[in-house]
């Protein structure tokens, strides 16, 4: 019989390498076109974000002193700022939020089947480069695959549920079910 913890932990391995992929692609974006953020640039932290549990239980892992003794920030910004504006769980930080910044692309499909391409990129960084419709295909962060393979990973840690959790109730005591998973909490 199979050992879920050894499961959890094996497919939160797998989040980490993800993780580390997304990194490393996305610093290659910002060094074609660089971004204004960084410490204190917290116009993308806000106070409504959700994760994938698996995301979720990954910061319980890496940041379980700081759920267990540490405050959360005031509402309205994300939980996670201190009050300089940094970010306490860079290392552990949700996919969502490794991607903030960087000039987007995606494809969207009309009633009528049309497939049009979209850009963005956020209004602080708007002025770092040429214009996010000028961009080569491969200097933007492409929507889709990355968010594919973290669903993947979703599914297979919560056997399909596709659960998602508020940044902000992590600081939230740990429940016996997620004690009983494996997730620390101290």
């Amino acid at each position: 019989m199979a050992d879920p913890s050894r499961d959890r932990d094996a497919l939160l391995a797998e989040l980490e390498a993800l993780h580390a992929e997304v990194d490393a692609a996305a610093g290659a974006l910002v060094a074609r076109r660089p971004v204004r953020c960084g410490v204190g640039c917290t116009e993308c932290c806000v106070d409504d974000l959700t994760i994938w549990t698996i995301e979720a239980a990954r910061i319980r892992r890496g940041a379980a002193h700081l759920l267990a003794h540490g405050e959360p920030h005031p509402p309205l910004a994300c939980a996670f700022l201190d009050p300089d504006g940094a970010c306490r769980i860079y290392e552990q930080r949700p996919y969502v939020c490794r991607t903030q910044g960087l000039p987007l692309r995606w494809w969207d499909r009309d009633c009528g089947g049309n497939v049009t391409e979209y850009r963005d990129i956020c209004p602080l960084n708007e002025e770092c480069g040429p214009p996010v419709e000028q961009l080569a295909r491969e200097d933007c962060w492409e929507i889709g695959p990355v968010e594919e393979r973290l669903a993947s990973l979703q599914a297979r840690f919560d056997g399909f549920a596709m659960e998602r959790v508020p940044l902000r109730a992590l600081f939230a005591p740990a429940s016996a079910d997620q004690a009983q998973q494996g997730e620390p909490e101290e």
